[in-house]
């Protein structure tokens, strides 16, 4: 009996106790935003911080407030954007950017100082003194700080500088925030024209450090006729919203610092 006795107390302890959660559970629940769920199951969840965000959870629940566009996921792409846009109602119009690092001095056309013996890592090396073992301060260090943060193999590094693989980036923004020059950019995937280059030297001082470089001669911007190129700190720069592909700007360059990615 003593046994029975026991067994009934904890079961009916277990029921009291089953009772109280279920109640609780009750009162106590927080209502689920049946969008913000949706929305999280199209996010791709890499978690890449490219939106802005901490993660796929924090994007979903903005975009489910009305807070975000139903495109802020840069990883996602079109087809993601497409699906969330059904969830809330809007149509969305998604962009596909990828990054672009803005240099062409490999290992060809960018002096050296000196030979560069330290870890291999571009915050390192551009708090040395000169930034770098390359004579332009402002270029690609070459050693790969932002190939380590891409979690998407889209960015290597060749003959001395950073390349980007259009075809795999997402435009996470993690390369850019890896970058101690910071001179990697995103551009619409479709862009045809860049400037490939990011120094703020002049004339001679470009020449002497890379054959590449941007001169400042200001003759890209006068010959364009959509207004497409503004220059700052003595670099020219296309707004990609305005350039209309006439390529003027790449024929009247002098020192061919404007490349074309694509017909």
């Amino acid at each position: 009996m003593e046994i029975l006795y026991a067994a009934l107390v904890v079961g009916g302890v277990g029921l009291i106790i089953g009772i109280i959660l279920s109640v609780s559970g009750k009162f106590l629940s927080v209502p689920v935003d049946e969008k913000e769920v949706a929305i999280r199951e199209v996010l791709p969840g890499n978690n890449c911080g490219g939106c802005g965000f901490a993660g796929c959870d924090a994007l979903a629940e903005s975009i489910a407030k009305g807070e975000s566009e139903p495109n802020a996921c840069p990883v996602g792409g079109a087809e993601c954007a497409k699906k969330i846009g059904e969830i809330v109602g809007i149509e969305a119009e998604a962009i596909k950017y990828v990054a672009y690092v803005k240099c062409a001095g490999d290992c060809d056309v960018a002096k050296q100082k000196y030979n560069y013996v330290g870890n291999y890592d571009c915050n390192d090396a551009a708090n040395i003194p000169g930034g770098g073992a390359k004579s332009c301060g402002f270029g690609c260090l070459g050693l790969g700080s932002c190939v380590k943060a891409c979690e998407f193999d889209a960015i290597h590094i060749v003959n001395g500088k950073a390349v980007v693989d259009k075809e795999k980036c997402k435009a996470c923004k993690k390369c850019i925030a890896a970058c101690p020059k910071k001179i990697i950019e995103l551009i619409p995937y479709d862009a045809k024209y860049v400037v490939k280059c990011s120094s703020k030297d002049r004339g001679l001082d470009v020449k002497k450090a890379c054959t590449a470089g941007c001169i400042g001669c200001g003759l890209c911007a006068k010959n364009c006729e959509y207004e497409a190129i503004q220059f700052v700190n003595n670099i020219a720069h296309i707004d990609q919203s305005k350039c209309q592909s006439c390529g003027k700007c790449m024929e009247k360059c002098p020192v061919k610092a404007i490349k074309k990615l694509h017909d």
